[in-house]
């Protein structure tokens, strides 16, 4: 199992309800501003941040896709864990991308932080913070940093994940309009949010197959395999995209599963998370020499997706990764015909493992 990365709490199973009523989700975030201050809600408690904030540090692909999104360019003095992301980020970016600083080609470390000068860090638990490495608000706070968390990925309480605390939809929608909001961004973050709402409507309004597609997620895999269940980001992507995640009934965030889960899934399609650790060809190795799976008809007829890393953890590239999968599912009729079309050209990355992605 690959541990460069490891993600914590998330979302909620009950998509569709939540999602056909997103475009409230804007004024249920309450924000409240002086000319020096503005306060959000963020992981369920009001934080206020001082004005203006025009140092910031951002780690991981999600969250620097989410700050880039919602009008942040400028006010980043740092970022950390880019390196594995950078090709996607441009090809939705553009050149602002290469005028991020890197400090930390993966996790940072306190020191790579600290020496930023940043007013606030944007991380997640266990994406950049976490107790073990001593990176927490309060060792933050000694420093002088206030912290902003992602919303996918909020503190642990007493060692416990809170999962399933919030659909990665609302997750994402709220991170846009916050991050937005503390960067004096707030109308940039706002129509980013609102892009991907009306993208995410299209997607639900669109024709839905009459037995959905059932798509594993295989994050990586040796002796038993990583994935993602009910609470996960995933799981909203899949959802969109009007197919099954084959590990929904695992109530959990990113998890292990083993090998016979993915052999009793049987899915029509095998999706990567793209990153380095475990390249895609050692992924089809794997399936493809394992009895578990080498005789799945997913496997012995390449219906694999390889996507980037920031296209699975919550960011904007969630939507893309819905819509590329709801059009892989109709050239393959796996799905009706539909209106969708993909605005992010993947094929333009030249990922391996992606013979299948026609669109």
């Amino acid at each position: 199992m690959i541990t460069t990365h490891r993600r914590v709490p998330a979302v909620g199973l009950a998509v569709t309800a939540l999602i056909l009523g997103l475009t409230a989700c804007g004024s249920d975030n309450e924000t409240s501003a002086s000319a020096d201050t503005v306060t959000v809600t963020n992981c369920g408690e009001d934080v206020t941040y001082d004005q203006p904030l025009d140092r910031l540090f951002v780690n991981d692909g999600g969250m620097i896709a989410i700050s880039l999104a919602a009008g942040a360019a400028d006010q980043i003095v740092a970022v950390s864990s880019m390196a594995r992301d950078a090709d996607v980020l441009r090809l939705e970016y553009g050149a602002q991308v290469d005028e991020l600083k890197q400090v930390a080609p993966e996790q940072p470390t306190l020191e790579n932080i600290v020496g930023a000068r940043p007013q606030v860090l944007y991380a997640g638990y266990n994406y950049g913070m976490s107790e073990s490495r001593g990176i927490t608000p309060e060792i933050l706070a000694q420093h002088g940093i206030d912290v902003y968390q992602l919303s996918e990925a909020c503190r642990q309480v007493n060692g416990e994940s809170a999962r399933g605390t919030m659909d990665p939809w609302v997750a994402l929608d709220t991170d846009l309009r916050n991050i937005g909001t503390i960067t004096a961004n707030a109308d940039v973050g706002a129509q980013a949010a609102d892009d991907v709402q009306t993208r995410l409507q299209a997607l639900r309004a669109a024709p839905q197959p009459t037995d959905k597609p059932t798509v594993f997620l295989f994050d990586s895999g040796t002796d038993t395999v990583f994935s993602s269940g009910s609470f996960g980001g995933p799981q909203g992507i899949i959802d969109a995209a009007g197919a099954r995640n084959a590990t929904e009934d695992v109530q959990d965030t990113w998890t292990t599963v083993s090998w016979e889960r993915v052999a009793t899934a049987d899915p029509d399609v095998i999706a990567f998370v793209d990153y380095p650790g475990q390249s895609v060809e050692e992924k089809i190795a794997a399936l493809r020499s394992n009895p578990a799976s080498r005789n799945l008809r997913a496997v012995k007829e390449n219906r694999f997706i390889n996507l980037p890393y920031a296209m699975w953890v919550s960011s904007p590239l969630n939507i893309d990764s819905a819509e590329i999968l709801r059009k892989v599912f109709e050239a393959h009729d796996l799905a009706p015909q539909s209106r969708i079309t993909p605005t992010l050209d993947v094929r333009r990355l030249g990922l391996g493992g992606n013979d299948w992605l026609t669109y």
